[in-house]
């Protein structure tokens, strides 16, 4: 078995962030002044997964998007408590670092990741973070992290939630794979034609040790 690079998107793939994401949509809006009722649709809806593009969901106007996008992710940082792992997925993400390099790219920020990743005992598991405070797309820093871990032609596996996910995968020339536990249907996520579908964690090891 090669050794692979599994890239994790985050909220909604390894966090549990939908509750927070709404609550936190809702009194950004509210302090942004912006009459909104927050709903899961605004986000399970989205062709592009990001704070940005659930900001326009929410109906914040264009000159606002970003202070929606600091706000939302100040209040991840200011909570008390990181969000909860899916069940399971914390072993799981043991047992593939074991035997492949895994990264995380994602719209949330660094710092709310790793403090995410030493509260669930997993931040010796992954070798990177690319977040939002970094320069870039999401498909230029699925770029960054294939350029920086497998650049002898090792199999690349981008794990994700969204259909964005799933193109940000194919427009990279990389592997996808849909989780079924996320923020988007099943349905949607099949209609976007991953190149796979789980709906356990444990089919993640047997989907990277087939390569």
């Amino acid at each position: 078995m090669c050794m692979s690079l599994v890239i994790f998107d985050f909220d909604g793939v390894l966090a549990d962030t939908l509750a927070d994401m709404l609550l936190f949509a809702q009194e950004v809006c509210d302090e942004l002044g912006v009459i909104h009722t927050v709903v899961q649709r605004d986000l399970s809806e989205l062709e592009v997964m990001s704070f940005a593009t659930f900001g326009r969901a929410c109906e914040i106007p264009e000159n606002l998007v970003d202070e929606f996008v600091r706000k939302c992710t100040e209040k991840f940082a200011e909570k008390k408590s990181p969000p909860a792992i899916f069940d399971r997925l914390g072993e799981v993400v043991r047992k593939l670092a074991a035997s492949h390099v895994l990264a995380v790219v994602t719209g949330n920020s660094e710092r709310n990741v790793r403090v995410f990743l030493e509260e669930h005992g997993l931040e010796a598991c992954v070798r990177a973070v690319y977040g939002v405070d970094m320069p870039g797309s999401k498909v230029e820093k699925i770029l960054m992290a294939k350029s920086q871990f497998a650049a002898g032609g090792e199999a690349v596996f981008m794990v994700g939630d969204s259909v964005s996910d799933v193109s940000q995968a194919r427009e990279a020339g990389v592997k996808s794979i849909a989780v079924s536990w996320g923020h988007q249907s099943v349905g949607k996520l099949v209609g976007a034609l991953p190149d796979h579908v789980v709906h356990v964690p444990e089919e993640l090891i047997e989907i990277t040790k087939s390569v």
